[in-house]
């Protein structure tokens, strides 16, 4: 019985990541992936039906721990929270919005073919499907605001998805740049300025 190499799969997989965040899926040539991973097509074909369930692999982990940050927000019940605490989670917190650029930092290779490199793939329309999500998720957080006297701003579901594609295109344009860290930390601080979601609905 045969044992599978799985010291190829790493290998695979850092090859596809450079020529997807290179060329993007559509110009990706699988078999230059195959041949700077220093395997067969073969190979390849044994692990993945073809060039998009490589791709999929590829973005996987990205895709995955943005889904759980989305659901983890779109989830929430709001209802223990103290009003302070409500009127804390539309303060732009430096330290918090810092928090969020490191995460992002240790994917951020493949968040950026995720959402910039997917033309092509079922993941196309990342960027917009996510903002919709987060659009939910802050609806949820503006209606509790709202609810308690916190929001004098009447914002629309429409209004606030327009807000949300801005805020997080902000949020992915230092990485598809290729800032390094320290140029995001200075990033950082001009977003938390330029963000002013407590006046947007209008906080009281």
């Amino acid at each position: 019985m045969s044992v599978r190499d799985t010291s190829i799969d790493p290998r695979l997989i850092q090859s596809a990541r450079e020529e997807f965040i290179t060329n993007g899926f559509l110009k990706a040539d699988l078999k230059s992936i195959c041949e700077n991973a220093g395997v067969t097509t073969g190979a390849v074909y044994k692990r993945y039906k073809g060039k998009e369930e490589l791709f999929e692999a590829v973005v996987k982990n990205a895709f995955d721990r943005m889904d759980s940050f989305v659901g983890l927000r779109a989830g929430y019940d709001l209802s223990g929270l103290t009003d302070e605490q409500v009127r804390n989670t539309w303060i732009m917190n430096e330290e918090q919005v810092l928090e969020m650029f490191r995460m992002i930092w240790s994917f951020r290779e493949d968040l950026v073919i995720l959402i910039d490199r997917s033309a092509g793939t079922k993941y196309e329309n990342y960027q917009h499907d996510f903002a919709l999500r987060m659009t939910e998720a802050y609806m949820l957080y503006y209606r509790e605001a709202k609810k308690r006297g916190l929001a004098k701003a009447d914002i629309s579901k429409e209004q606030m998805h327009v807000l949300c594609t801005s805020f997080w295109s902000s949020v992915y344009e230092p990485f598809i740049h290729k800032m390094t860290w320290k140029k995001i930390e200075q990033y950082c601080k001009v977003l938390c300025r330029f963000f002013n979601w407590a006046d947007a609905i209008g906080l009281d």
